[in-house]
This record gives C-alpha cells, sequence and structure tokens, in this order.
C-alpha cells in the first residue's frame, strides 16, 4: 500500500509498505543486476550507506544461476542475505539491449543467451514465474522498450502488444500468489508505460493501464537517446495521468540533476548504474559536482573526496591514497569510489525527502543545482 504523506508542489512524499518493510519515498534503488553491486559492495555496506531498496534483473538472474537455483535456496533475499525490499527488472530492458540477439513475437521474445548463445524464450508468463522463483518484493511487468527514434506507427504496435502482455502479466501474477508454494504471496506488479516521445501515446497508454489498478507504475523507454528537455517533457505530460495513490517509478534514471527535476515532476522511485559505473573507473559524486580521481591535481589532496560527508571512503580515507589505489589498479580504490557514490545518492534522496517535509523542495532543487554545477 502506498501512503502519500505530503506534497510539494507536484513533489510528493510518500510511504510504501511492502512485505520486506517500508520504502520511504522518493527512493533511489541500488542496482545489484546479479545480486550483486559491482565493485565488491556486499549487503553489510549496503546497509551502512543507507539502501532501502536493491534492484537485480530478472533476465540475468534467469540465465546465470538460474532462477530455479534461487528458489530452491529460498528466495533472492536468502540467497543474497538481503532482508530490505528488491525489485526486479523484468528482462524487458534486454529486448531493447540485446537487439541482435532476440526477435519479439506476440507470443514474447526469442533470445539467444549472451553468455554462451543457448536460446531462451521469455514472454509475460515466463517473466511473472522467473520473478516468483526470485520471491523479489516488487515485479516488473514484461514489455519492449522500443527506441527513442522508432517512428510513430512501429511505436504505436509496440505499445499495444506491452498492452496486451501487462493483462497477461497480471493474470499470471494473480495466480502466481494464489498458489500455497509460491515463497512470496504477496509480491507486487508494477506496469510500465511506453510511447518514446510522443506524448499522445504516452497519455493514452498511462490510462489504459492506470484503469488496470497495479500496485505501481513506472515510465519506461526514457534515458535511451532522447535529451533531457524530451525526457522533461514527457513526464511534464503523463505523470498527471497515473493514479495518485500509487507510486511512480522512473525507470534507468540517472544524473543526480536528473532525480531532482524529476522529483519536482511526481517521480517517486530512481534507479541508475551511474553511481556504481561511474565509481569503478575513478568518478565521484559531490554537492560541487563530479570529481575525475585520476587527475594529477589530487596526487597529494589529503582532503576526503567530499568534506563533511560521512561515507566509509570519506570518514578514513584521502583524495590522494583513492587515486593511487585507483592508478595502481588496486580493488579498495574502486570500491571505495563505488560506495561513496551509492552513499551520496542514498543522502541526496534524504535530503530530497526531508526538504519536502519542510515544504521547500524548489528552494532546495535550485540550490543543490547550482551547487551541481561547480566541481571537475
Amino acid at each position: 500500500m502506498y501512503e502519500l504523506i505530503k506534497r510539494d508542489g507536484a513533489a510528493r512524499r510518500g510511504r510504501l509498505h511492502t512485505v520486506h518493510g517500508v520504502i520511504e519515498t522518493p527512493v533511489f534503488m541500488n542496482v545489484g543486476t546479479v545480486a550483486a553491486i559491482k565493485g565488491a559492495v556486499s549487503t553489510a555496506d549496503l546497509e551502512q550507506i543507507g539502501t532501502q531498496v536493491e534492484l537485480s534483473n530478472t533476465y540475468h538472474l534467469h540465465v546465470r544461476p538460474g532462477d530455479q537455483v534461487i528458489r530452491k535456496l529460498g528466495g533472492l533475499h536468502r540467497f543474497m542475505s538481503w532482508e530490505k525490499p528488491i525489485l526486479t527488472d523484468s528482462g524487458g530492458f534486454q529486448v531493447f539491449s540485446l537487439a541482435g540477439l532476440r526477435r519479439i513475437k506476440e507470443e514474447g521474445v526469442y533470445f539467444h543467451s549472451h553468455i554462451d548463445g543457448k536460446k531462451i524464450f521469455m514472454g509475460p508468463e515466463e517473466s511473472m514465474r522467473i520473478q516468483s522463483n526470485l520471491a523479489s518484493t516488487i515485479a516488473m511487468a514484461f514489455d519492449e522498450c522500443p527506441s527513442s527514434v522508432a517512428d510513430r506507427e512501429y511505436m504505436e504496435k509496440s505499445v499495444a502488444r506491452t498492452t496486451r502482455w501487462l493483462e497477461r502479466c497480471k493474470r499470471e501474477m494473480d495466480r502466481l500468489n494464489s498458489l500455497p508454494d509460491t515463497i512470496n504471496r504477496r509480491q507486487l506488479l508494477f506496469g510500465i508505460n511506453q510511447g518514446g516521445v510522443y506524448e499522445d501515446i504516452r497519455i493514452r497508454h498511462a490510462e489504459e493501464i492506470a484503469a488496470m489498478d497495479l500496485d505501481g507504475y513506472a515510465v519506461g523507454g526514457l534515458a535511451v537517446g532522447e535529451s533531457h528537455e524530451e525526457m522533461y517533457r514527457i513526464l511534464d505530460a503523463v505523470v498527471p495521468h497515473f493514479p495518485q495513490d500509487k507510486p511512480v517509478y522512473l525507470m534507468g534514471v540517472g544524473t543526480p540533476a536528473n532525480i531532482l527535476e524529476a522529483v519536482d515532476r511526481g517521480v517517486d522511485f530512481f534507479d541508475c548504474v551511474y553511481p556504481s559505473r561511474n565509481g569503478r573507473h575513478g568518478h565521484v559524486y559531490t554537492k560541487q559536482g563530479k570529481r575525475n580521481l585520476f587527475n594529477a591535481k589530487y596526487e597529494l589532496d589529503e582532503r576526503p573526496i567530499e568534506e563533511g560527508c560521512q561515507c566509509p571512503a570519506c570518514r578514513r580515507y584521502s583524495r590522494a591514497y583513492i587515486r593511487h589505489l585507483l592508478k595502481a589498479k588496486e580493488m579498495l580504490g574502486m570500491r571505495l569510489c563505488v560506495l561513496h557514490n551509492l552513499y551520496f545518492y542514498n543522502h541526496l534522496m534524504e535530503e530530497i525527502r526531508q526538504a519536502i517535509d519542510e515544504g521547500s523542495y524548489k528552494e532546495y532543487k535550485k540550490r543543490t543545482l547550482e551547487s551541481l554545477q561547480g566541481g571537475k
């Protein structure tokens, strides 16, 4: 159940009550595609840096180690030793990202595994069964994520098929949640809005899926090549057409600035690989902008990555030391940067929630965006 606590303009402060605990929103979900955050980050680390939700991927866990294996081991929470909420992406994004390895049909998608070339079929029912085996807190509906440059005719056909797939997902999820041997019989289902940069297609699709009374709604198919301005335009158009008593999730987004702008348009959930991916390459986020710790100017810099930050890296280590680790290709350097970045994102969301609580979100957003224009 989603509880709307406060509004500040379109920004929303809420709570999603789940079988694995309460999620305070707006929230950033830390991405652990294969049940682990890249960068040698453990679930104990996630607890320490204030992570609320971990996100894993249906397709990747189906391929390796196999969802049946995880089911036999008690589900994803027990498998990775994480008690808080988990959201599993449906595998639908791989319809986009593995374009050279798949064929889309009405019944579903035929893949070739990116690991060994083995043939895989995944449709709405298969995605729901896999996610039920994983026993995540929130399951995402199986959809097609079309290219942002797809023409109108293709987009309309794709979105209509995604709607039909969503109906099949809902039926299968209801059936699975009714079975006595299902690990998580209170698994939630979020539907996904598609339509590229066509406002009318987006709005029509939002209205269609809103009528299905799902547990939450996501905006997919953005941050896949369109400009930030186009993304904000679509959010302005589509978010008001979702039920106001359900959470809204912007998939795969994004930079701190993207998050600040999207919260201001009513978005509650976010995920992105940027914090861990950039951290693994020595790029760290601060309130003064992003820093590249490989830069020579940090060679003798005894300050932490960000002064005042309470992450495990900043509490103990200097920029100079972390730069040395990165240059020496020591895994610890990568790990410390990833921990800092994830802490930064999680703490940013805490500040966002506080600003909405205080009714000062517009001022907070303006001040933070101005500050982010700094760093090098």
